[in-house]
């Protein structure tokens, strides 16, 4: 597809151009341009309505055409060059008491060596799924935890408690669904989790707004 105006791309509308104008964007080269910097394409997915990273996508799909396409598949793939200005940005730490770092490491261990716990007969009926449901039933060999019977979850499987519901990097999960709910975490122990629900715009908000109060984001988008 060979686009020639800014109008023709998939989402963009008349009240959406002095918006791009204001970030320099009038012509197709320019949008071509702005398309390859992350910055621009945050700022244009926040300012402009209806337009997300699938919409994004596409523009950069109809501006690089099909034939620059299979240019790129047939050229070799070259290895990433690391230099010393290449800059790594690195996650933040909890800061964990030396009983916490102990507990993780031995939940670690645990984790490795726990069985996998399965509902009793899930092997005889495919419906039943291997979902752990507590077996029942006056007859039940799997409940009297017989010889040759699968194992059933028992208090001695569990964890060490410091360690007990903590992200596997140490820190306390929370769960947010708006930028103020950012305010009451504690950057030194708490990390956040945005919610499912959440748009992509106001998860750009949220991500923004915790990098600057130096709070960590489990599922960032990138």
């Amino acid at each position: 597809m060979s686009v020639k105006a800014l109008k023709e791309l998939p989402g963009i509308k008349e009240e959406h151009m002095p918006q791009l104008a204001e970030m320099g964007i009038k012509s197709v080269a320019d949008m071509k341009k702005a398309l390859s910097d992350e910055a621009k394409v945050k700022e244009m997915v926040k300012a402009l309505s209806g337009v997300g990273p699938k919409t994004v996508d596409k523009w950069k799909a109809d501006l690089e055409g099909i034939d620059a396409e299979k240019e790129v598949k047939e050229q070799p793939v070259a290895k990433p060059v690391i230099t010393e200005t290449d800059e790594y940005e690195v996650k933040a730490k909890p800061e964990l008491s030396d009983e916490t770092e102990d507990a993780l490491a031995k939940r670690a261990l645990i984790n490795g060596k726990r069985p996998a716990f399965k509902r009793q007969e899930w092997f005889r009926y495919p419906k039943l799924g291997e979902k752990w449901r507590r077996p029942k039933g006056l007859h039940s060999k799997m409940k009297r935890n017989l010889k040759r019977r699968p194992p059933v979850v028992d208090i001695g499987f569990r964890g060490p408690a410091l360690a007990r519901g903590l992200h596997p990097s140490g820190f306390e999960e929370k769960l947010v669904f708006t930028v103020d709910e950012l305010n009451g975490v504690d950057p030194k122990t708490q990390a956040v989790r945005i919610g499912a629900s959440v748009g992509t715009k106001k998860r750009i908000q949220i991500e923004d707004k915790a990098f600057e109060l130096g709070i960590r984001v489990l599922n960032r988008m990138v």
